[in-house]
């Protein structure tokens, strides 16, 4: 069975999402109102968020827990990482945000990583043999973990692959009084170009609603083909 999928994003009033001053707590607080079980992101988002310089990195304090110990949240989080690239777990597993994070490999993933998360204690489903198998990693989280309602909170990679994949069922957009401008492809919806009209997904608008700040925040159903 497969959890509801809710991507919530954020963007400029041009569709941008690069040079985006974003009001988190606006947009955090908006997301909590879907009571997710788990939060699901790629590792671009986890590396980027983390980047740390060397000092800062060294002066940081160790986990005060060990790796996979819960908190006070009911968040999962479960990051998209088939190359094993996330390098920073006990520093991502400490974060008050989250009971616990886990990491989302393919059959392709070293197996010297995976000792690594081993070593760790961090918990780690294999879904798909090159790439990590979306729906296959949705379907586990929801028989392992119970996860009824996932929200997407990643770049415009990800949440491509969801959408062309067919397992988004809301997209939540924040919607920033900004003007980005731009040629490159910096947008909340990054996929292939398509080569026919069929790949276009239809939205049904569920809500739109000015918020704090001059935002506008817009809700649509996805209208899945043939339903």
């Amino acid at each position: 069975m497969l959890p509801r999928v809710i991507l919530h994003s954020g963007a400029s009033v041009d569709g941008r999402i690069d040079w985006l001053t974003m009001d988190l707590g606006l947009f955090y607080g908006l997301a909590a109102t879907f009571a997710p079980d788990a939060m699901i992101t790629g590792a671009d988002t986890m590396l980027a968020a983390y980047a740390a310089p060397a000092e800062e990195a060294e002066a940081a304090p160790e986990a005060d827990a060990p790796a996979g110990e819960t908190n006070e949240s009911n968040l999962l989080l479960a990051i998209v990482d088939s190359r094993g690239r996330v390098d920073n777990w006990p520093r991502i597993q400490r974060e008050p945000w989250w009971r616990q994070a886990i990491a989302l490999c393919a059959g392709s993933t070293p197996r010297g990583y995976l000792d690594h998360l081993d070593a760790l204690g961090v918990e780690y489903l294999v879904a798909g043999e090159e790439r990590v198998d979306l729906r296959a990693a949705l379907e586990a989280l929801h028989e392992r973990y119970g996860v009824e309602t996932v929200q997407v909170d990643s770049g415009g990679t990800l949440a491509g692959a969801m959408l062309r994949a067919g397992l988004v069922d809301e997209v939540s957009l924040l919607v920033a009084p900004t003007l980005v401008g731009g040629t490159s492809p910096r947008s909340i919806y990054r996929a292939p170009d398509l080569e026919s009209a069929d790949g276009v997904i239809p939205l049904e608008l569920l809500q739109a609603e000015k918020v704090e700040g001059n935002h506008l925040w817009l809700r649509y159903a996805v209208r899945h083909r043939g339903t």
